[in-house]
């Protein structure tokens, strides 16, 4: 399970959404398990837009581990925040990369 959630087959309606189409300029709080409070650290970092949190994602080379760990040390993300945003953007990749 996901963040006590069930398998990914139960996919929230912000998940899909985010995944219905490309990023364009869409806000960082469109993606999945970004909260209020995360996406306001992220803003604040210079992190306003999703296409921004995706290349940090690629930057990385898509490492989910080290991805989520730069989201909780750096950016004050729960864990489950930063697996389900990981997630959320391994899921994007697969779908437009």
């Amino acid at each position: 399970t996901l963040c006590g959630t069930k398998e990914m087959d139960h996919t929230s309606p912000r998940r899909r959404a985010f995944l219905s189409k490309p990023i364009g300029e869409k806000d960082v709080c469109w993606v999945d398990g970004i909260s209020h409070e995360l996406a306001t650290n992220l803003v604040a970092k210079g992190i306003n837009k999703a296409y921004i949190l995706l290349g940090q994602f690629l930057l990385m080379h898509k490492n989910e581990a080290e991805f989520q760990r730069w989201l909780i040390c750096c950016c004050g993300a729960t864990e489950c925040e930063a697996q389900q945003s990981s997630n959320c953007l391994k899921e994007w990749c697969a779908c437009f990369l």
